[in-house]
């Protein structure tokens, strides 16, 4: 895992040639068909070195979710472990490893009514009486949720009034679907990246993004709206195409949303629990993945 142009797809593909790993793509806009250049796609060739799983299996009118892709990884790392090969999964949707890792609790939705209800307890009897009533009920969220965080007490409690279980047995039965993952993180210092997110974005320019974007929004049945074209890049592509932006400015804004989502992606990468972060200008990333991994390989080898 890692941010953008962190060099991910490359050091993915190296090790697919040299340990019998075959690649999942952890990524919320490679999934969609018609979208290549905005997300660095691989392209055909490295793809015939290294197939990608997951990737161009939605139209861009279509949404995806974290639970669809937890449920479509576990089924391709059947199919993998099925031919006697591991799962390598390769991206940067920090949503979609933690979905993977730790599962997805079915919970109820909000009731509005028992919401307006735990409202007005909260102003009675403060956040201190919705503590106590949870601890009476629910003793293990208690302890976990502090006393001064109504939000989290009022959803506790929600859950036990609507289905008479306690929120921490719905954490539980989360936990029992966990899967273990090895989980290496690659990140170049921030200079660096930043360098790396504008050079890689001005050869998406000329390689034709805006005209990619432009046939996109000629089908007629999409809109800025979509998860699809909110990707980094296809948002702004959009707002130039509708004449809201000039070229300098949509460059600009481009690059500038992709480092900031380059910095959100780290934010989200450093709560990744025992997770092994390598700087590729410090060490051989080939080599200290290899070292990290090779652990995992030799019972397939």
């Amino acid at each position: 895992m890692g941010p953008t142009a962190s060099g991910k797809t490359e050091l993915a593909v190296a090790l697919v040639e040299r340990l019998p790993f075959e690649i999942i793509s952890v990524d919320s806009a490679m999934v969609y068909r018609h979208m290549d250049i905005g997300t660095a796609k691989p392209d055909a060739a490295v793809l015939a070195r290294a197939p990608h799983r997951l990737i161009d299996i939605l139209d861009p009118a279509e949404t995806y979710s974290a639970a669809r892709f937890r449920a479509d990884c576990l089924a391709e790392m059947e199919r993998i472990r099925a031919r006697g090969r591991l799962p390598l999964l390769v991206g940067g949707t920090g949503l979609y490893f933690r979905a993977l890792a730790e599962g997805l609790a079915d919970l109820p939705g909000a009731d509005p009514e028992l919401r307006a209800e735990l409202a007005e307890r909260l102003a009675q009897d403060g956040s201190a009486g919705l503590h106590a009533e949870l601890a009476r009920v629910d003793p293990e969220s208690a302890a976990r949720i502090h006393p001064n965080d109504p939000q989290r007490l009022q959803r506790a409690l929600e859950v036990y009034r609507l289905t008479g279980e306690p929120l921490s047995a719905w954490h539980a039965r989360q936990a029992e679907v966990a899967v273990p993952l090895r989980r290496l993180v690659l990140a170049p210092p921030r200079e660096v990246l930043g360098a790396r997110i504008e050079q890689r974005f001005d050869a998406m320019l000329a390689a034709g993004f805006v005209d990619e974007v432009g046939a996109l929004r000629a089908r007629g049945d999409l809109h800025p709206e979509l998860p699809s074209m909110r990707a980094v890049g296809y948002r702004q592509a959009w707002q130039f195409l509708d004449g809201e932006l000039d070229e300098a400015a949509f460059r600009e804004r481009a690059i500038a949303a992709t480092r900031q989502y380059a910095k959100r992606q780290l934010t989200w990468f450093r709560r990744e629990p025992a997770a092994h972060w390598v700087d590729p200008l410090n060490e051989d990333p080939l080599a200290a993945a290899r070292a990290f991994f090779e652990v995992a390989a030799p019972a397939v080898q």
